[in-house]
């Protein structure tokens, strides 16, 4: 089952959708927020509870490689491991760059954002 994302440019919005995909139904687990800058994903994690992307997303071998990659790369990799395609990662990982975050939703049919 292919993951759901939407990029969002405020932390409002976001917090907003992640209370609405719960209400709906969807498992903590699911859920998960990845931003360029390091801080503000972890904030963004921190009020909303949502899940990083780590080893058990990407497995040793790449949490390894990411220890030498630039921060794009990681990205770009984290979102491939959660099933997104190269090229979509590459678009999004730009959208990143801007300032934007993105929540990632897997394992579910439908999803409303």
């Amino acid at each position: 089952m292919d993951p759901k994302y939407k990029l969002f440019h405020n932390d409002q919005s976001l917090n907003e959708s992640i209370s609405n995909l719960r209400k709906d139904g969807v498992s903590d687990e699911d859920i998960y927020v990845l931003s360029h800058d390091n801080d503000h994903e972890r904030r963004t994690r921190k009020s909303t509870d949502a899940n990083k992307i780590g080893v058990s997303e990407t497995g040793t071998g790449t949490a390894l490689k990411n220890v030498f990659r630039s921060k794009g790369d990681k990205l770009r990799t984290k979102m491939k491991e959660m099933g997104i395609s190269s090229d979509k990662a590459e678009d999004l990982e730009e959208e990143l760059d801007k300032g934007k975050t993105l929540l990632i939703v897997t394992n579910q049919d439908k999803v409303n954002f």
